[in-house]
């Protein structure tokens, strides 16, 4: 009978042990941000219940497809850069994309902030780093923060408490 008390109380210690490891503040600062496709399924998934259908993603797909290609045919700079590849098939947002090339992947932003104390709380341990580099921070979901200079990406942080 003891015995099978300190099962239980050993198993259900260590179930609570791998609730807490699971249970992990996500803080970073990186220079490759969110992926569209990330951001774009969990819009749908919050908006809908579920996950995108075939028929979604193929619409979405040749959708951003296509704002991509107009962008890259309109400024023929960025079509030529090194980071096009990051850009046009990963689909990524990097440091030293435009604002422009941020609303074509990730669209509008939840918040904008110019204010620096603002951009200061979003920026928590980083501030230091990013201070007097950005005028502007963008908030998207999942915690992810951009911050710009002018109109190009300067610095990219993440928060998110799960």
């Amino acid at each position: 009978m003891i015995q099978s008390v300190k099962r239980i109380v050993l198993v259900a210690a260590l179930l609570t042990l791998a609730a807490c490891a699971s249970y992990r503040v996500k803080e970073q600062r990186t220079t490759q941000g969110p992926l569209a496709e990330d951001l774009w399924m969990n819009n749908v998934i919050m908006a809908n219940g579920r996950e995108p259908n075939f028929d979604e993603r193929r619409h979405w797909n040749n959708q951003i497809d296509l704002k991509i290609s107009q962008y890259l045919h309109r400024n023929q700079d960025s079509a030529n850069s090194v980071d096009v590849s990051t850009f046009r098939f990963i689909r990524q947002v990097s440091v030293g994309q435009t604002d422009e090339q941020v609303l074509i992947l990730l669209g509008p932003p939840i918040a904008k902030t110019t204010d620096e104390a603002e951009i200061e709380k979003l920026a928590r341990k980083y501030w230091p780093s990013i201070k007097g580099n950005a005028t502007e921070a963008w908030e998207y979901p999942a915690g992810w923060r951009l911050y710009f200079k002018g109109s190009r990406v300067v610095d990219i942080t993440q928060y998110f408490v799960p």
